[in-house]
């Protein structure tokens, strides 16, 4: 499948590239002082963008810090034992190419560590203040943020895409997966069984006081990774809660729930950290997580198409490769 494919690249990439510019610093470093020092700037701000940006499901999210540790282990071993500096300058064209290409990687790499920089800034305008929706674990944050190298959500802002209205509210949407002692949300790289993963069965609770407005249940979970295009939220419970910081009625979504899991109905009035259904893996969702997302009211014809809202959690903006930890 195309998105086994995309999903085992992106993988693949963010172990690869960090891993091939270290070992290129360390046995292969330009010989020219300004190649050299170069080198060592562009791989330190590869590794940053991918740390900020990438999805670290696999590799872990620690992984970073490793390639960070491997970074300055090369540059020690390109100063050491490697022989001096042929020149301050590169002398041969071939490394004048190097040098440029080098920069490029440098530039693309500072812009990406800025662009995620500022997605941990939340969006002008109002927030919706909720409780986390899970109890005592390590969760990470796999979309999140206020742009969309952080959040793929966003992309239904879009106001151009007419299929992307009766979603809109997703838009500052959060999505959460589990991980354990070791980092890992899952058994294996990318197992097919959706209860191989940390968070599968996890009870979803409520991050708000208020009353239950609509209700699916009942489609079926999906094996990794495929989707279910046609119901994008899955099996879902949607709250409207009053928000002070937000300043009137918010619907609050929580998608992806496994299938007979739902335990509240249509009109129920529920309290705060109640249990509302389990995380599965139903709808338009690459493996098993839970999705959140605040809104206004939508239309009648489109209940999640409402104006989005961003979140915060207990006053914390979540964003993508953030983590929380709760006893």
């Amino acid at each position: 499948m195309i998105i086994t494919t995309t999903i085992t690249t992106l993988f693949a990439l963010q172990f690869a590239l960090p891993l091939a510019l270290i070992l290129w610093l360390a046995f292969a470093a330009q010989r020219s002082k300004l190649g050299f020092w170069l080198q060592v700037a562009a791989s330190g701000a590869c590794i940053m963008a991918l740390a900020l940006l990438g999805i670290w499901l696999w590799p872990p999210w620690w992984a970073p810090y490793c390639y960070a540790l491997a970074l300055f282990i090369a540059t020690w071993i390109g100063l050491r034992w490697r022989a001096p500096f042929v020149s301050k300058m590169p002398i041969v064209w071939g490394a004048w190419i190097t040098v440029f290409l080098l920069m490029a990687l440098g530039f693309a790499s500072i812009n990406g560590v800025v662009t995620a920089l500022r997605s941990k800034t939340p969006p002008q305008g109002a927030l919706v203040n909720l409780t986390f929706p899970l109890s005592s674990g390590t969760y990470l944050i796999v979309n999140g943020g206020s742009h969309l190298s952080t959040n793929a959500h966003l992309m239904t802002l879009d106001s151009s895409e007419a299929k992307f209205q009766a979603w809109r509210g997703q838009s500052y949407g959060v999505d959460i997966v589990q991980i354990d002692a070791y980092g890992l949300r899952a058994s294996s790289m990318l197992p097919a069984n959706p209860s191989a993963y940390q968070i599968y069965g996890a009870p979803a609770l409520a991050p708000c006081a208020g009353q239950v407005l609509q209700v699916l249940d009942g489609l079926p979970d999906m094996q990794v990774p495929e989707v279910d295009r046609e119901h994008l939220a899955g099996n879902y419970v949607l709250l409207r809660c009053a928000d002070q910081l937000a300043g009137g009625s918010v619907d609050v979504l929580l998608g992806h729930l496994r299938p007979g899991s739902v335990q509240v109905r249509a009109g129920l009035v529920v309290s705060l950290g109640e249990w509302l259904g389990s995380v599965g893996n139903s709808g338009n969702t690459g493996e098993p997580h839970l999705h959140i997302h605040a809104q206004r009211p939508g239309p009648v014809h489109a209940p999640l198409g409402g104006n989005p809202l961003p979140i915060v959690f207990n006053g914390r903006y979540l964003v993508r490769n953030d983590r929380v930890v709760l006893p």
